[in-house]
């Protein structure tokens, strides 16, 4: 049996191996110069594999369609994912938030036992080979190529990715193709994405980088979502780890007002703040204001977290009154940020949307349309958060496709 597998990103390359590992005669076609090019980059170029949770966490960390993806996260776990690579030679390590990376930080370790695990099943890559057009006729299905040239397969699997990071070649072909046959497409929306924000001082904390906040998102006067860790300031808004992570759950809000806070001391209640408050301002007690925060404040923010207190950044110490200091907190506890809207698709780490799920066997990724077409990986209407989540759908996802092709 003839197997055409579309892109040779994580999802492609599993459901590739798997297939061939049954004897099948596989081809992954791949429009970009090398395999993964997307897995590359991910993890800041180290490629944070798969998280080491127990699997039962993991649907805590998939926003949409988890149910979607029980069998194919029960069928290929996370600890086979990491059995595999380790049986090419890749050795791992498990960082904060039970991220696994492999232990040289280096993706392209990562691809190289990939590589290997393609070729010690006999699948043949086809690079530089992009596909245009997918038909099928007399129970085959034809792929007409860039280059003028056509070929025949029996089976189709299509991992083509999403439509984020289209410069590794994510550049939505295969929502065509989906829908070619007939299928129905979420609408695409930018997942794990950096957000613009409506204030003008961003600009001013541009570059500055906070540890151990809090976010907190608020839609229609309730909180919905809080995330704590690290966050970064950019010249249009907001990213980081928490940011992204948050952008997920603001997917479902778009047609409502959203506020987000900064919780820039956590750790402290207010009544703790305004006590170390209390305890910087006698140490200070002759310095203007703006001068006796260094301690408490990155000194980008200070001027910032005053003008929002109003409270004059050149007062002395000894002149605020009560009422500024309580503000002071309040604001130190609550910077507000109005969200504006996401950055681009583009820019996006996933996409959400895709292929409808109820349109697909969710136990052998087989479309319920077309006989002999499957679908694997961030094609499909499923998304997670970060920290190797969404690398592990495309695992698991292209595993079932390649053993049910």
């Amino acid at each position: 049996m003839k197997v055409g597998v579309i892109g040779g990103g994580p999802a492609g390359i599993i459901a590739a191996g798997f297939a061939g590992s049954r004897g099948k005669n596989v081809t992954l076609i791949e429009r970009n110069d090398r395999l993964g090019k997307k897995l590359f980059i991910t993890g800041k170029g180290r490629c944070n594999i798969t998280n080491a949770s127990s699997i039962e966490d993991f649907f805590d960390n998939i926003i949409t369609n988890k149910e979607f993806l029980y069998s194919s996260f029960y069928s290929f776990t996370n600890e086979d994912i990491l059995k595999l690579l380790a049986s090419y030679g890749l050795k791992v390590k498990v960082e904060r938030g039970n991220r696994v990376f492999p232990i040289s930080d280096k993706s392209s370790d990562v691809i190289k036992a990939f590589q290997k695990f393609l070729i010690n099943n006999n699948v043949k890559v086809l690079l530089n080979k992009r596909v245009i057009k997918v038909n099928k006729t007399n129970n085959h299905f034809l792929l007409e190529f860039q280059d003028n040239t056509i070929d025949y397969f029996d089976k189709l699997i299509i991992a083509t990715g999403g439509k984020s990071y289209p410069s590794t070649g994510s550049t939505g072909d295969g929502y065509n193709f989906a829908k070619n046959f007939g299928h129905s497409i979420i609408p695409l929306k930018p997942s794990l994405v950096p957000i613009v924000i409506e204030e003008n001082f961003v600009k001013e904390l541009q570059g500055l980088s906070l540890r151990n906040v809090k976010l907190t998102s608020v839609v229609d006067n309730k909180i919905i979502n809080e995330e704590f860790g690290e966050m970064i300031f950019t010249h249009y808004g907001i990213s980081g780890p928490i940011v992204l992570s948050t952008s997920n759950v603001l997917n479902k809000y778009l047609n409502k007002k959203i506020n987000l806070y900064v919780d820039l001391k956590p750790a402290l209640n207010k009544e703790k703040l305004d006590k170390r408050i209390l305890r910087d301002f006698e140490k200070f007690n002759n310095k203007q204001i703006k001068n006796g925060l260094n301690e408490l404040l990155p000194a980008k923010l200070i001027p910032v977290v005053l003008n929002i207190s109003s409270v004059n950044e050149v007062k002395s110490i000894n002149q605020v009154t009560r009422e500024e200091r309580l503000r002071l907190v309040n604001t130190i506890k609550n910077l507000p940020l109005t969200f504006k809207r996401f950055r681009p698709l583009e820019e996006a780490i996933v996409t959400s949307g895709g292929v409808a799920t109820n349109e697909i066997n969710p136990s052998t990724m087989e479309s319920k349309l077309v006989p002999g077409l499957f679908f694997c990986g961030e094609i499909i209407d499923v998304d997670g958060l970060t920290g190797g989540y969404n690398l592990q759908i495309a695992y698991s996802t292209g595993y079932l496709a390649g053993m049910h092709v």
